[in-house]
């Protein structure tokens, strides 16, 4: 039914919000009961093993339930409305598992002494998540959060045909998203070996995510996209853009 089709996908979104704000915490190691660096630490080949393995699950669950040949296959049995709720949804849990099993390791790497250093790290890293959030608003957000999707399903409308754009961001970054949260990541004042395994392995996460996802959107985009690859860079502003 729409009605519960659609209040499936809100209850999502706020779960959504709520993970969201809890990651940001966990990265930043305060507010929550359990961070990247907190709880007991184990030997550090056990906390590696545990670490990288739920990394592996994030990229395996997030890359292949991406893939337009499995959402073909998930739409035989799932209304297609639904279809990015649920993705979203299963992200959620493995991110769940994260927060859950992650192992700390505590040994330092880094940390900053200097208050103004302290301060310019923090500031950085709320800077990196905001541009993260509002990345999200700059395309389409509810289309990206599976709301636009069951409010079209309700309505009895149809979707229609997404054009290119590159506003704000977009204009200096093709994947502004994975920016934001790459300096969210990586920006605190006191790193620890967990914390590099984390922003590290999401980093390679990012890495290979952009490549298939460009893929799929020359092929959808066409020769615009191609040409956007060509003039703004991939990450950081003018740094790997596509060659001729």
């Amino acid at each position: 039914m729409p009605a519960l089709r659609f209040g499936y996908a809100v209850i999502v979104y706020l779960l959504f919000f709520a993970t969201f704000l809890y990651l940001i915490a966990f990265t930043a190691d305060m507010f929550v009961p359990k961070s990247v660096d907190s709880g007991a630490a184990p030997g550090l080949g056990t906390a590696l093993i545990v670490d990288l393995g739920l990394i592996a699950l994030f990229g395996i669950q997030h890359s292949v339930m991406a893939r337009p040949a499995f959402k073909k296959k998930l739409t035989r049995t799932l209304h297609p409305a639904i279809e990015r709720a649920t993705y979203v949804l299963a992200t959620l849990v493995v991110l769940w598992a994260i927060f859950a099993f992650w192992q700390p390791i505590p040994q330092v790497l880094w940390s900053a002494q200097a208050d103004w250093a302290v301060m310019a790290l923090w500031a950085l890293f709320l800077i990196g998540w905001t541009i993260a959030f509002i990345s999200t608003w700059l395309l389409n957000h509810f289309e990206l959060f599976g709301l636009q999707q069951v409010w079209l399903d309700m309505t009895g409308r149809e979707a229609q045909p997404q054009q290119f754009r590159d506003p704000l961001f977009y204009k200096l970054s093709r994947h502004p998203l994975y920016l934001g949260m790459l300096i969210g990541l990586w920006a605190i004042p006191e790193m620890t070996v967990g914390h590099a395994v984390f922003a590290g392995g999401l980093t390679v996460y990012v890495l290979i995510a952009i490549r298939y996802e460009e893929r799929d959107l020359t092929e959808f985009l066409g020769e615009r996209y191609t040409e956007y690859r060509r003039r703004v860079g991939m990450l950081v502003p003018g740094i790997g853009k596509a060659r001729n």
